[in-house]
């Protein structure tokens, strides 16, 4: 924490290619979006001033990596809180929890994980996902970015996508011509990924998230971006390990 103060800016770890979550706006040229909203309420509780933080776009393969080699303070990208990553790197507490579904061509026929069979599915590398459909469908196909999943699906490539649904909704929202189809099949919580063995940084992003728990922040920032999935859930119940 010392060290991140004496530098005079958070180094924060997102996506540039997912839409609602964290994307390159094609006007402003800024990255936005739900994460970056996350790592932006970290600067302005260090700083007071949420401008206080250099965006480091990474892939979904990238985010462990650069967290070990310190490129990075925090990554906040729809990062899921797995053991197998706890191995590596530590978590806050959840501040989002997602699901995975399914994004097919509209009038495509499948309705949900289970019409995969015989499919071809792009998932992006380096994400839970992959695993979570590999051994439901005929075919993967893993790419660095979701963004390349759409494109194959509109170019008859890939059949389905299968992500967290938040990720989903922002394709979808780039493509009238897909739709978001079945239920969950899993549970997919959120967690600022931080470099192993940094105890402070984890108590102070776990302060921050509380805070807009409680102060309102996460409920507009959900509005804002994810509205569109329906009205604004409470937010994950905090969970500590002391």
């Amino acid at each position: 924490m010392e060290r991140i103060l004496q530098r005079g800016r958070l180094i924060a770890g997102v996506d540039q290619n997912s839409y609602l979550m964290g994307f390159r706006n094609s006007f402003t040229g800024e990255i936005e979006g739900f994460d970056v909203d996350v790592a932006r309420q970290i600067a302005k509780a260090i700083f007071g001033d949420e401008k206080k933080v250099q965006f480091k776009v990474v892939t979904a393969a990238e985010r462990i990596p650069m967290l070990q080699r310190g490129d990075v303070d925090v990554v906040a990208r729809t990062m899921t809180i797995t053991c197998d990553r706890l191995a590596d790197v530590d978590f806050s507490q959840v501040y989002y929890q997602a699901g995975q579904r399914v994004l097919v061509r509209r009038n495509s026929g499948i309705t949900g994980v289970e019409g995969l069979g015989d499919k071809r599915v792009c998932v992006a590398s380096g994400s839970t996902s992959l695993g979570n459909v590999v051994n439901r469908a005929r075919t993967t196909v893993s790419v660095p970015n979701w963004t390349d999943c759409l494109v194959m699906l509109q170019q008859g490539q890939a059949d389905a996508i299968s992500t967290d649904d938040t990720i989903l909704a922002g394709l979808a929202a780039q493509d009238p011509y897909t739709e978001v189809v079945g239920a969950r099949f899993t549970e997919e919580p959120y967690g600022v990924g931080v470099p192993k063995g940094r105890e402070d940084l984890v108590r102070f992003v776990n302060g921050v998230l509380e805070r807009m728990r409680g102060d309102g922040t996460w409920r507009g920032m959900y509005q804002r971006w994810l509205g569109t999935l329906g009205p604004a859930p409470a937010p994950p119940v905090a969970r500590y390990r002391d």
